[in-house]
């Protein structure tokens, strides 16, 4: 049986570059993941929604970079 998963924007993810350590973090909706890149931890933070019943829109690396926040 197919899950019904509910569409959410990624603005509800926040990416950011770890201080002191190498490497990118996401955070949202209670959910914190880590990668080498920024596109690494946006990857694994769709399929983090994808256990809570949502959906996280597909985007390129390129964009995934722009959605990177410096200042958290």
């Amino acid at each position: 049986m197919k899950k019904n998963l509910k569409k959410i924007s990624q603005t509800k993810v926040k990416l950011f570059k770890i201080a002191n350590r190498r490497g990118y973090a996401a955070v949202g909706l209670n959910n914190l993941t880590e990668g080498a890149t920024s596109a690494q931890a946006y990857q694994r933070m769709i399929k983090a929604f994808r256990r809570k019943g949502y959906e996280l829109p597909v985007i390129a690396a390129d964009k995934i970079q722009k959605l990177v926040k410096t200042n958290i």
